[in-house]
């Protein structure tokens, strides 16, 4: 860290010294600007050869871009997305010049020159201190923009071009933000209290209900936290995982998150059961952590207990609900046969989860149409609906077992209809279900899993859905 400080402090230094290189007081620094001044200004980045006055003008323009209410902001992305394309006579000349002499100097002229400006603007702007936290928010904003764009039915011209701008964030952060970059800590009680805010913040899968709850997750022995840091954004975690050591597979995440329970001395240690993952910048969307935050956990902590001999995970089913509804309400279900649909007329019924009558009858229709959405419903893609199985299937997990009301929380019963799931990491199969999921599309599931689905429904279709 204190090299951290050093390298930042010496950018604050160049940065100061800049300023009079261009000519701007320390006054003008806090001067607001419109999106077409800052445009200009932007303009005058990726023109200029010297260090430090790129390092004094690329803060600039991030503060002055921090003081822009969000309708300017978007109205700057806009500018940046259509001015700061590649300049296509040059990229005509370069195609010309590689067809008569297709060399691998030429080929590089030809790469050099279809590269869009905006990513050497990324570039630069990277150079002011803390420009990768304030790139990381504004590719935010820039998602925003993309919403905006698709909801207004604009221009096809430019919608293409936010999208080619998004793609150049997220080419430059997947450079940036690759393994060699991250550092693995574990989050314990006497972690500094700002960070431990944040992982109270950033938790997306069971909410965090205070410090006593927080506590409950990170302090006993039996329970751990892991997260990825990155030196450019040192106190702002971009990943965590949550893990419980138990003496076999949970089916349930109610007894893993008890205010009241019986702590497991760690030689009892059977199972690693991975229950929460949390990605924790927005603007960071599409930079993949998650693999190798899971890989590197499961390797240190069977270092560390040589008693853990599974690793699973305890997981939503995010897609669930909507997709059941779907195929509920379809002339021609593919998932679900008719008795199915009949049977699930009963989770329309207010608190059937707490009738033992309901819940078998609706168990037996669900496990089979769960097991359905798993192993035959697909994207147009030939991928998985479900957003989680598909990241754990590529990582070269196992789907091990379908957990009928696994998470009774209103979130649960809303996203999934109770439904969690088991991904098995079995260290000796994880290479070979990796690829083939990567190359056919195939899901890597239990005999247990298999056995649950019906063998008389039709051919499935290919879903289009935004999430999927």
């Amino acid at each position: 860290m204190a090299a951290i400080s050093f390298f930042g402090d010496l950018l604050q230094t160049i940065s100061d010294r800049g300023r009079d290189l261009i000519g701007i007081g320390r006054g003008d620094l806090a001067a607001r600007a419109n999106a077409p001044e800052l445009v200009k200004l932007c303009e005058d980045l990726i023109s200029r050869k010297g260090e430090a006055s790129g390092v004094a003008l690329a803060r600039l323009i991030l503060e002055r871009y921090a003081t822009l209410s969000a309708r300017e902001r978007v109205a700057f992305l806009r500018l940046v997305a259509t001015e700061f394309t590649a300049d296509h006579a040059a990229v005509d000349e370069a195609i010309a010049a590689y067809r008569a002499d297709p060399t691998r100097a030429a080929l590089g002229a030809l790469h050099d020159a279809a590269e869009p400006r905006s990513q050497e603007l990324i570039r630069r702007l990277n150079l002011a201190r803390d420009g990768t936290r304030a790139l990381v928010r504004m590719r935010e904003d820039l998602f925003g923009l993309r919403r905006e764009l698709r909801r207004e039915e604009a221009d096809p011209d430019l919608i293409d071009a936010a999208d080619s701008l998004d793609s150049d964030f997220e080419h430059l952060f997947a450079s940036w933000f690759n393994r060699g970059f991250l550092v693995l800590r574990h989050i314990d009680w006497t972690t500094p209290a700002h960070i431990l805010e944040k992982i109270i913040r950033y938790e997306a899968v069971h909410a965090i209900t205070g410090w006593d709850d927080l506590r409950r997750r990170i302090e006993p022995p039996d329970r751990r936290c892991f997260a990825f840091f990155h030196p450019a954004l040192v106190d702002e975690p971009l990943i965590f995982v949550e893990v419980a050591l138990t003496a076999g597979i949970s089916p349930a995440i109610a007894p893993i998150l008890a205010h009241e329970r019986d702590l497991l001395p760690l030689k009892a240690a059977t199972t690693a059961i991975f229950y929460s993952i949390s990605n924790c910048q927005k603007g960071l969307a599409g930079v993949t952590f998650g693999n190798f935050l899971i890989k590197q956990v499961v390797e240190d902590l069977a270092r560390e207990i040589p008693s853990l001999k599974t690793f699973v995970t305890l997981s939503p089913v995010p897609g669930f609900s909507a997709w059941l509804d779907r195929e509920r309400r379809s002339d021609a279900p593919q998932g679900l046969t008719r008795e199915d649909v009949e049977a699930l007329r009963l989770i329309d019924e207010p608190d059937w989860q707490n009738d033992k009558t309901k819940c078998e009858a609706v168990r037996k229709a669900m496990i089979p149409a769960a097991a359905a959405y798993f192993l035959r419903a697909k994207n147009e893609r030939g991928r998985p609906l479900d957003p989680v199985a598909r990241f754990h299937l590529g990582n070269g997990a196992r789907l091990e077992r379908l957990n009928f009301l696994g998470d009774v929380s209103d979130k649960g019963l809303s996203q999934s209809r109770g439904l969690m799931v088991n991904y098995l990491y079995d260290l000796s199969a994880i290479e070979k279900n990796h690829e083939t999921y990567a190359n056919l599309g195939t899901v890597a599931a239990s005999s247990a899993v298999s056995r649950e689905l019906r063998a008389n429904l039709p051919p499935m279709r290919a879903v289009a859905l935004a999430e999927a």
